[in-house]
């Protein structure tokens, strides 16, 4: 068996903690987690609101997937992180559903954390398939 296909994505800013952008295995594509931090300056700001940090993780899967000619639809799965759960559960899922359309979604689980590196809002990890 061949051992995973670790991904440094060329142009990609270094990931906030040490791993691949994404690892591969027999056609499964993990991404690591995704902040709502704007890639091309990621010393700015993060947006300040759950909804925009949202739309930018998800934003950032998709960059990261069309480095590795994916696209969200190969999404299968994602994980969403919440620090403030019961406060912005439902600005993320608004932000979110628009960004997956209705009958093309992954499986997805949602949970609340304590904090999140950067202080940011909301993380984003997700898993894709390969065709």
């Amino acid at each position: 068996m061949p051992l995973p296909t670790r991904h440094i994505l060329p142009g990609f800013p270094p990931t906030v903690s040490p791993a691949s952008h994404a690892v591969e295995a027999d056609g499964w594509v993990h991404l690591t987690g995704q902040l709502g931090r704007d890639l091309d300056d990621p010393a700015a700001p993060l947006p300040p609101d759950v909804a925009s940090q949202t739309r930018r993780a998800v934003g950032n899967l998709a960059r990261s997937l069309a480095a590795l000619g994916l696209g969200l639809e190969h999404v299968t799965f994602v994980r969403v992180y919440l620090t403030e759960f019961r406060r912005d559960y439902a600005a993320m899922n608004a932000a979110y559903a628009a960004l997956f359309p209705e009958g093309a979604r992954p499986a997805r689980v949602c949970v609340g954390v304590t904090g999140l590196a950067l202080d940011a809002l909301v993380e984003i990890e997700a898993v894709a398939k390969r065709p």
